[in-house]
């Protein structure tokens, strides 16, 4: 009888203490779910920072028996606890302690939960994570230290990866860092999310040209055109890289589809036009219409007015070869003219004034060519 006390005082010891392990345990899951009903309740954060401080003081003694710390829910619930300090508190201090701890906590657990046990809290713990970075990498990107905002705001996105804004923040983080592979992939990211704005489709295609994947950029500016129908931007980079490809059948197509589309884009759209036509197809008749079309758009257009005395000259030279010099005089003055009116919009441009000094060379104006020499010189 004497044996049978002190065992039965042991094995109640024994109960008691593991009772007060899990007793631990117990008041922390119960400051979780009070947690979770003072956020539904929308309460403020002095509330839940209390609610919070409990659970984290049970926890921690968990933690510290040897048995309860090999548990995988002690470290999922103070990973969670944790985690969510990190994003309420004010405490900009603090609130980096218990993100750290959220961190460490939160891979402690995910190896100890062998059966997924605890995903909820796992999951919700990575969540709030997220969140704190996303602040972070955003906090960097407004400072300029796009190196850091670009490693941070990655990892958020490749967790979010569905976020399209987070993906064009990372992409444009990758561009000031001078990663455009990793700029291309998070662009194209942001694209396959159904991302509609025009710059990144834009983006794409000039990423994937500095490339010389010049097929590819033409497929994205196209991609992007079909959310952005008759962008200027985009359709503006879409013709001149078919003319840069050499795909004048297209590009022909591009421009007509493009006339009057919108009135300011329209000159750019009847410069390429004549352009096409003068460059490719040598008809100097529909060039010099299109020029004129792009010109009561925006009288100071400068390449249009260039171009148009590119015609004029051209049309003067072959009036030449034909002797008639009624005509070539004709055209001569037009491109003069012409001339003059792109000078005075731009007084440095060395082929004018070049072209002018040709002019009046043939016309014996040796005042005006010595003026413009001089010019020249001045440049």
């Amino acid at each position: 009888m004497n044996n049978v006390l002190p065992i039965l005082f042991f094995i109640c010891l024994v109960n008691a203490t593991a009772h007060a392990q899990k007793t631990q345990i117990v008041l922390a899951q119960n400051s979780v779910g009070k947690l979770q009903e003072s956020i539904a309740k929308k309460e403020d954060v002095k509330k839940q920072l209390s609610i919070i401080g409990e659970g984290i003081k049970a926890i921690e003694l968990a933690q510290k028996d040897k048995k309860t710390k090999n548990w995988p829910e002690t470290w999922a619930i103070k990973s969670y606890l944790s985690s969510y300090i990190a994003i309420i508190d004010a405490n900009e201090a603090n609130s980096y302690k218990y993100y750290d701890l959220a961190v460490r906590s939160l891979d402690t657990a995910k190896i100890l939960d062998k059966f997924q046990a605890n995903s909820d809290l796992i999951n919700a713990s990575s969540y709030n994570i997220t969140v704190k970075k996303l602040t972070e990498g955003n906090k960097s990107y407004q400072q300029n230290d796009f190196l850091t905002a670009y490693t941070i705001l990655k990892d958020v996105s490749d967790y979010l990866p569905k976020d399209t804004v987070i993906a064009v923040n990372v992409a444009l983080c990758a561009q000031k860092i001078q990663k455009y592979d990793q700029a291309l992939i998070y662009f194209l990211r942001a694209k396959e999310g159904g991302v509609i704005n025009p710059i990144v489709h834009q983006t794409i295609a000039n990423l994937y040209a500095a490339s010389f994947e010049n097929e590819l950029a033409i497929k994205s500016l196209e991609d992007g055109l079909k959310l952005n129908a008759y962008h200027p931007f985009l359709t503006n980079d879409y013709i001149n890289l078919l003319l840069d490809n050499e795909k004048y059948d297209k590009a022909l197509k591009a421009i007509e589809g493009s006339l009057g589309s919108e009135r300011r884009s329209s000159r750019i759209f009847y410069y390429l036009f004549g352009y096409l036509q003068q460059s490719q197809l040598k008809n100097y008749t529909l060039a010099e219409e299109s020029y004129k079309r792009a010109l009561t758009l925006d009288q100071n257009y400068f390449e249009a007015l260039y171009q148009l005395a590119l015609v004029y000259i051209n049309n003067a030279n072959d009036a030449l070869k034909q002797k008639n010099n009624q005509k070539y005089t004709s055209f001569s003055n037009r491109a003069e003219f012409t001339l003059l009116r792109a000078h005075e919009i731009n007084i440095n441009d060395l082929n004018t004034v070049q072209l002018l000094i040709e002019i009046y060379t043939r016309k014996n104006r040796l005042d005006k060519v010595q003026e413009l020499k001089r010019k020249l010189n001045e440049f």
